[in-house]
């Protein structure tokens, strides 16, 4: 499976983004499907995730209330809104898919083999 994310910039702050995640090789509507960011310096980190019926998703304290993660089967997308973006959300997000069909939600990284390239996010004051 390959992943390609899409759709990073540069943007002020209180604007808004929205990613995509896109595959190949595999369709991805049977995996659970995640969003990860690395910050310059910093290890990655969880931000959202999202099940393969897209029934359930769970975020990050940090993010909550302000990205939306979504996804559309029939397309083989899964996208992250992010809105009201602030200068600590700049970062390479990451997409990533599990190899498992179906299954849970989960925020380690090592729960996801699939990852895309990432895509640079960066947020003026």
């Amino acid at each position: 499976v390959q992943l390609q994310a899409s759709g990073g910039g540069v943007v002020q702050a209180g604007g808004f983004l929205r990613l995509s995640c896109a595959a190949s090789g595999r369709t991805l509507s049977t995996s659970a499907t995640a969003w990860f960011r690395q910050a310059p310096g910093k290890e990655r980190e969880f931000v959202a995730s999202i099940s393969w019926t897209g029934r359930s998703t769970d975020y990050a304290d940090a993010v909550k209330g302000r990205f939306t993660v979504s996804r559309d089967n029939a397309k083989n997308t899964v996208s992250l809104q992010m809105n009201s973006l602030k200068p600590e959300d700049t970062a390479v997000y990451y997409c990533a898919a599990r190899n498992e069909r179906y299954g849970s939600l989960y925020r380690a990284e090592r729960e996801y083999m699939y990852w895309g390239q990432g895509t640079q996010v960066t947020v003026s004051s």
